[in-house]
């Protein structure tokens, strides 16, 4: 199959070359051109076969915004444009109607696999059209992890990063409650090697996961997070799960206070943030601010 993969950043150049090792052709276009299998998406539709598949996978909002702008002049109808950034899926309900006025598929996906998917496979929420989704099932199945999890159809437009949102939401609270045993552990007299109190939870207890094994890499790089400053940023994602709680009256308490303990961290300097900080920085590659650049 022939695909159009749209920004080839940390995320979008992994999955272009999972999706080649697949047996796929795919056609990149970035707008920095060392990276860039073509200079225009002009130049990218044109080399594409209908029904033409094109994958967006750039920041949300403005920017995802204004290509698909230009891609529903650049297509045709039958053809499909698959959202796979952070989007809001209320944005994705506004595109859907947009491109269906010429009779161009749309498919949101949340995609989630970090700097690791590229070896791992990506966990995919998608939404839309079964018709829509099937012109795209062979590049899902090539992006997925080995086995018969990690991808779904998650219901229509909007649904894919509905979930990817709370997903996302349930990472915020998961994230914290690491942070917070960690700091108290830290902050005791008794326990006298906290790193390996983490090592020794990866197996036979309850609360093992990817997240405490990433946890475990962190203080593994730097004990006791002493290079970090306890600032974690939040992506959005966690402000629009608290926010769809709100408008269907579904109490998220552990949600909501693990993105208030982020707005904390840009007060002070939060042992706990610099745990989340960490975290981040292992499973997607997100930047960390170092006590030496304050």
């Amino acid at each position: 199959m022939e695909l159009g993969l749209v920004g080839l950043g940390k995320m979008g150049g992994n999955m272009r070359e999972r999706i080649r090792r697949a047996g796929h052709t795919v056609i990149g276009y970035d707008r920095n051109p060392d990276v860039a299998d073509v200079h225009s998406l002009e130049e990218l539709v044109g080399k594409l076969k209908g029904p033409r598949v094109v994958w967006v996978m750039v920041p949300a909002g403005a920017a995802t915004q204004s290509t698909i702008d230009e891609l529903a002049g650049l297509l045709s109808p039958g053809d499909v444009v698959v959202d796979g950034g952070n989007s809001r899926w209320t944005d994705d309900e506004k595109h859907a109607a947009e491109l269906g006025v010429k009779e161009i598929g749309f498919v949101d996906c949340g995609v989630s696999g970090g700097v690791w998917g590229l070896e791992n496979g990506y966990a995919l929420m998608y939404g839309g059209s079964a018709e829509n989704v099937a012109k795209v099932q062979p590049i899902f199945d090539a992006l997925k992890p080995e086995g018969d999890f990690g991808s779904v159809h998650a219901g229509k437009v909007g649904a894919g990063h509905f979930a990817k949102m709370v997903h996302n939401g349930i990472e915020y609270a998961m994230m914290q409650a690491y942070a917070e045993g960690w700091e108290l552990l830290e902050k005791v007299d008794s326990v006298t090697d906290v790193r390996e109190v983490f090592r020794s939870w990866q197996e036979g207890t309850v609360i093992r996961s990817w997240l405490l094994d990433l946890a475990v890499n962190a203080l593994d790089d730097d004990e006791h997070l002493d290079k970090l400053r306890g600032f974690a940023a939040d992506s959005g994602e966690g402000r629009w799960t608290v926010e769809a709680a709100i408008d269907n009256a579904v109490p998220l308490p552990a949600i909501t206070a693990s993105l208030f303990a982020r707005f904390a961290s840009r007060q002070d300097d939060s042992p706990q943030m610099k745990m989340i900080a960490a975290l981040r920085n292992q499973f997607g590659g997100h930047a960390v601010e170092s006590k030496s650049e304050n």
